[in-house]
């Protein structure tokens, strides 16, 4: 299968990054036109840099705003009008137990997680519709089904992404509009690096075998026994924005190495 996004425009979220940075890298590599986004001018700069250099000929740029706020929703789709694909990509998250968690927290991962999926999504599928197509990806997470006892307020802002993008799927049924969400599980990003910094250094273990360790003290369920890649949760992303998976909306795609213990 050969992933061709040749004249498409895709916004990734939150993706100076991690696994956004990931996505954006693997739409620029199926030749769509990539626009990144963060809250920072330098971050954003910066990732627009590094991408150039690891995929030569990308069309690339950067919108930098914050859109865990209306404002900066609004700044974005002011700078760009309108996009092919949209990668709701941009979260926060950190444990907290749930009698501490006061409600500017609640509130900002709210913003945060689920309404900057909202605006923009609103903003950019009429138009989609109106042209016949256009993807919309959410990035969810495990823990929208595996609700982690010491992240309630995180746990719920993924499960409320999945509830958008199954009934925006149906409320775009027959546009040509595809509405998907993914969940990735443990994932070896900069975030995943720099919590098992310390645990590297003290065991001798390569990151990799100390994330696996990770893995299956605190998802035993875990089928892969391993963190996934950034990389490895991008490509379900890419092939989701594909125009091969034009039969697949209103899914849940998981790539959560098998940790939700379910056949369904």
């Amino acid at each position: 299968m050969k992933i061709d996004l040749t004249g498409k425009t895709a916004l990734v979220t939150g993706s100076t990054l991690g696994i956004g940075y990931a996505i954006a890298k693997g739409l620029a590599e199926a030749g769509a036109e990539v626009v990144v986004n963060g809250r920072k001018q330098e971050a954003v700069d910066n990732a627009v840099t590094r991408l150039k250099a690891q995929v030569p000929g990308a069309r690339l740029r950067g919108v930098a705003t914050d859109v865990g706020t209306a404002e900066g929703c609004g700044e974005l789709v002011k700078a760009l009008p309108q996009v092919d694909i949209l990668i709701n990509n941009v979260g926060i998250y950190g444990p907290q137990d749930f009698f501490d968690t006061p409600d500017d927290v609640w509130q900002r991962f709210f913003d945060v997680n689920v309404m900057s999926g909202v605006r923009l999504s609103r903003a950019y599928a009429d138009d989609m519709a109106k042209r016949g197509w256009g993807r919309i990806v959410f990035i969810s997470s495990e823990s929208a089904l595996n609700i982690p006892a010491d992240m309630i307020h995180y746990g719920f802002t993924k499960t409320s992404n999945l509830s958008i993008s199954r009934g925006l799927a149906k409320r775009l049924a027959g546009t040509g509009v595809t509405v998907n969400a993914v969940l990735p599980g443990p994932t070896l990003s900069e975030g995943m690096t720099d919590m098992l910094k310390e645990h590297v250094q003290e065991s001798g273990k390569s990151l990799e075998a100390c994330a696996a360790d990770f893995v299956m003290e605190n998802r035993p369920s875990s089928i892969i026994q391993r963190a996934a890649s950034i990389e490895e949760v991008a490509n379900m992303v890419v092939y989701a924005s594909s125009k091969q998976a034009s039969a697949t909306s209103g899914a849940a795609l998981r790539v959560d190495g098998g940790v939700v213990d379910t056949i369904a």
